[in-house]
Order: structure tokens, then sequence, then C-alpha cells
């Protein structure tokens, strides 16, 4: 119970702060310190999800950070993603699934990092 309330505040809180989705921290956590398969921590962090980015989403839009149109389009289209990732997923071996998700992860980190390293820090004045 204790691992659970923890990965639900890390993720909570670095979707909020970060806008990089609970998924990011759900899944590995679910994994590994609760032990649950590849397929059911992405089950269960989609799930979780859910609330995270409704309040996440809200305060961003507090702030005038939320482009709507694009958020709409883009939430319809993953609904139609979310289900063949599922139906996927039930087929793909588990040990495919948590290599899938390390590499995705590690590419999206190189990314950032690239970028952040190009444009230089932007500090933004409120």
């Amino acid at each position: 119970m204790i691992g659970s309330i923890l990965i639900g505040l890390v993720g909570g809180v670095l979707a909020g702060l970060m806008g990089v989705g609970g998924g990011v921290v759900f899944v590995p956590g679910l994994a590994f310190f609760l032990g649950l398969s590849q397929v059911d921590a992405e089950g269960t962090s989609l799930v979780a999800i859910v609330p995270v980015a409704l309040v996440g989403a809200w305060r961003q839009r507090g702030y005038g950070n939320v482009c709507g149109r694009d958020a709409l389009l883009i939430g319809t289209l993953s609904v139609a993603g979310a289900a063949g990732g599922a139906s996927l997923a039930d087929v793909v071996p588990d040990r495919a699934l948590r290599v899938g998700f390390a590499l995705l992860l590690v590419f999206a980190a190189v990314q950032l990092l690239r970028r952040t390293l190009r444009q230089g820090a932007k500090v933004r004045v409120d």
C-alpha cells in the first residue's frame, strides 16, 4: 500500500510539474516495486493517469498553457491509438514490451537533452 501511495504521489507531482505524464513513473514503479507484469502495469497506469491528467490540465489551463484545439484533437485520436495499443500489448511478449518501453524512455530523454543543450535554458518570467 505504501509503495502504491508513493508511486501515485511521485507520478502526480512529475506530471503536474513537467507534463511528462504519470506513465513515465507509474509503469516502471508498478512493474519494479509492486511486481506487476508489463501489461498489467501499463493498463493500471492508463487508468491512473486519467485523474492526474485532468487535474494537471485544469491547473495548466489556468496558467494559459493549454491549447484546447490541439488537446481535443490529440485526445480524440489517442482513443483509437490506446485501443489498438492495448490489443497489440495482449499478443506481444512481456519482455519485448519492457524493452520497448525502456527504449522509448531513453529516446525521449535523449531528444529532450539534445533540445535543451541546443536551445539553452530559457527563464520564464510572469
